[in-house]
């Protein structure tokens, strides 16, 4: 049997302004309207469901895998929108680490999500 993943619901409180926010920001297509989600579309058809709660959001982490290409994009679209980024998940130390042969930064979406961007998968050595 093959498992993949096929989406998850990210819980904010203006929707719109999320899901814009990580389309934006990892060079993705516009957001679509699923039902009553604004939904971000990655590779192999996994999406992330934005949906507005009124409740108290408790911060996810989600990670994206991307080429060395697409980080320096990244990087560059975070820095002309002022958002501070990390080497760590527990945002101690700024700017990016060097894990594995690649790069990954840490950087917080307007509800509070850590996302983070990665060019090797953890444990690919390097």
């Amino acid at each position: 049997m093959t498992v993949e993943f096929n989406h998850t619901i990210v819980f904010t409180h203006d929707q719109g302004a999320g899901a814009r926010f990580l389309a934006d920001v990892l060079g993705l297509p516009e957001p679509t309207r699923f039902g009553p989600f604004d939904v971000v579309t990655v590779a192999h058809g996994a999406s992330l469901d934005f949906m507005t709660t009124s409740d108290r959001i408790t911060p996810q982490h989600y990670a994206f895998l991307i080429s060395e290409d697409e980080f320096d994009a990244v990087d560059q679209r975070l820095a002309e929108r002022n958002v501070a980024t990390y080497a760590d998940p527990q945002r101690t130390t700024k700017g990016i680490n060097t894990r594995d042969g690649g790069r990954g930064m840490y950087f917080d979406s307007p509800e509070g999500h850590i996302l983070e961007v990665i060019t090797r998968p953890y444990g690919s050595g390097g």
